[in-house]
């Protein structure tokens, strides 16, 4: 059903601001806890998964923070259904609460030394529990930001939930150069790696007490009083399978891109050109803060003056055109040149981190828009976004060339335009 301008008034000023709120500081912990585990995987091999071989116990701790991501599909089912059968607020609240506790396990479970074989499963348990809560507490809260905003602040709101997810990596990503750096070998080993953690568990409280007595969305419960009591699961199957799979294909192809300049170009750096693993690290960190205005940024761009899939679009056709040049480039220029390149490619990949979670939620309508996009976003972004570094280390592998990840950039971007052109915008349309 469509929704009317009425129904959008009932929500105050002050209310938003707490939606919003709300919303970013559970992307805040999600992504907090993401990048300290990756930080500290070495550590967390060597007192959970001992062996004399540090290559296999890092191989085992990275195991386990990929079955969190596997558990990510399932999550995304069982939270998009909670959110469009019990409403966005309440989701959120659980959804938060089992990525709080977690973390705050994490900090307090003893070690292999301690217990043995239980270690190593309890640790599994943790993070399967986290990622089941990671599938749905981005799509969850997006969904619940945007619905509470005006309309022609659908972007904005949205891109407040990345904003959230940048200022998680950065804050896990200090907090592990803190402690490392702070603590002798002995001391972090012993207890020093847990603070982290246990910090995260505060972060995590403290999102769980904002989040306690959300109003709720005044789209959901349009739909929740005005539908027929149909499962939302079948719904998106049998009504909305066609936007499934739009937002699937956009989901991977832009997920894709975001890992590939994100997540695996700093280690790429260090490897393959001229800069070292310091300056590589020192130039993410920064360039990842400068995502943040820019997102925001080019959400109003989006919500003002050009429809959201135009130029999302338009970004993504940049970035495929430059992949390769630019990677070329990273491989053979000067520091300056590198410096350059990779802020270009960061800059790009804005616009989709800025303007894609509007772009989602306003894919489906009310009835099941959560687990519509709850169910693409995990599987594209989560599972085939997810394994791209994984994919572009084993092209460079296999060729022997070092550009091979360019190659993957521009296949993904091939597939994100192609996904958007066949989309109908919806940006200067009430949500259904």
């Amino acid at each position: 059903m469509t929704e009317a301008a009425p129904h959008i008034s009932e929500m105050t000023p002050t209310q938003r601001r707490k939606a919003r709120i709300a919303g970013v500081i559970g992307n805040v912990v999600e992504w907090y806890d993401f990048a300290l585990y990756g930080y500290l995987a070495a550590i967390i091999g060597r007192l959970f998964f001992p062996t004399e071989d540090p290559t296999a116990s890092l191989l085992a701790s990275y195991g386990v923070f990929a079955a969190g991501f596997i558990m990510r599909p399932l999550g995304a089912v069982v939270f998009g259904w909670l959110g469009d059968t019990i409403g966005r607020g309440r989701t959120m609240l659980i959804s938060v609460a089992m990525m709080a506790f977690p973390t705050i396990m994490v900090g307090l479970l003893p070690d292999y030394n301690s217990i043995g074989i239980a270690a190593p499963i309890l640790l599994v348990l943790v993070r399967i529990v986290q990622g089941l809560s990671v599938g749905g507490e981005f799509s969850s809260s997006v969904t619940y930001m945007v619905e509470t905003a005006p309309k022609n602040q659908r972007g904005r709101a949205g891109s407040w939930a990345n904003v959230g997810s940048m200022i998680g990596m950065l804050l896990g990503s200090a907090a592990a150069a803190l402690v490392t750096s702070l603590f002798p070998v002995e001391a972090l080993d012993a207890w020093g790696w847990r603070l982290p953690f246990l910090f995260g568990g505060v972060l995590g409280l403290s999102a769980l007490f904002l989040r306690r007595s959300l109003p709720q969305s005044p789209h959901f419960k349009a739909h929740a009083e005005g539908t027929p009591s149909v499962s939302p699961f079948r719904r998106v199957w049998s009504e909305n399978r066609k936007e499934m799979v739009q937002a699937f294909f956009f989901a991977a192809g832009y997920g894709m891109m975001f890992y590939l300049i994100m997540v695996y170009l700093p280690g790429w750096l260090s490897r393959h050109s001229s800069l070292g693993d310091a300056r590589a690290l020192q130039i993410n960190s920064a360039l990842t803060l400068m995502t943040i205005p820019l997102m925001v940024f080019f959400a109003w761009v989006g919500d003002v003056w050009i429809r959201r899939t135009h130029l999302i679009a338009g970004a993504i056709v940049v970035l495929t055109v430059l992949a390769w040049p630019l990677g070329e480039l990273i491989l053979i220029g000067t520091p300056i040149q590198i410096i350059m390149a990779q802020a270009i490619f960061v800059a790009l990949i804005c616009v989709p981190l800025g303007l894609a979670p509007a772009t989602f939620v306003e894919l489906f309508p009310s009835s099941d828009r959560l687990t519509g996009y709850s169910i693409s976003f995990n599987l594209g972004v989560g599972v085939l976004g997810g394994v791209t570094p994984m994919l572009a280390t084993w092209l460079i592998d296999i060729t022997v060339q070092p550009i091979m990840p360019a190659a993957l950039m521009i296949l993904s971007g091939l597939v994100a335009t192609g996904s958007l052109l066949w989309m109908n915008d919806r940006s200067r349309e009430p949500l259904r």
